[in-house]
């Protein structure tokens, strides 16, 4: 299907967008598809760190979990605690 595009067919096509919006508006036109591939790229790179984050956060606290001693409870607190208790 896109093998058919000659450089007679680009310069027809051309010439019907410059006939359909004039050459004011073409600019326009321009910068507003420009904004849209821009923020659309941005969209995507958005949402791959949303995607790759919560893998790699959940990578690197299963390897903190591992290493990371268990906390000690202070006995002096504990037994405050127990003899308040009572």
């Amino acid at each position: 299907m896109l093998d058919d595009f000659s450089i007679g067919k680009i310069l027809l096509i051309l010439v019907l967008v410059l006939i359909f919006f004039g050459p004011k508006k073409i600019p326009d036109i321009a910068q507003s598809i420009g904004k849209g591939i821009r923020e659309f790229k941005k969209a995507m790179s958005d949402v791959s760190e949303e995607i790759k984050k919560p893998v790699s956060d959940d990578a690197r606290s299963a390897s903190t979990k591992a290493v990371d001693p268990p906390s000690q409870q202070n006995p002096s607190a504990e037994s405050k605690s127990n003899s308040e208790l009572k």
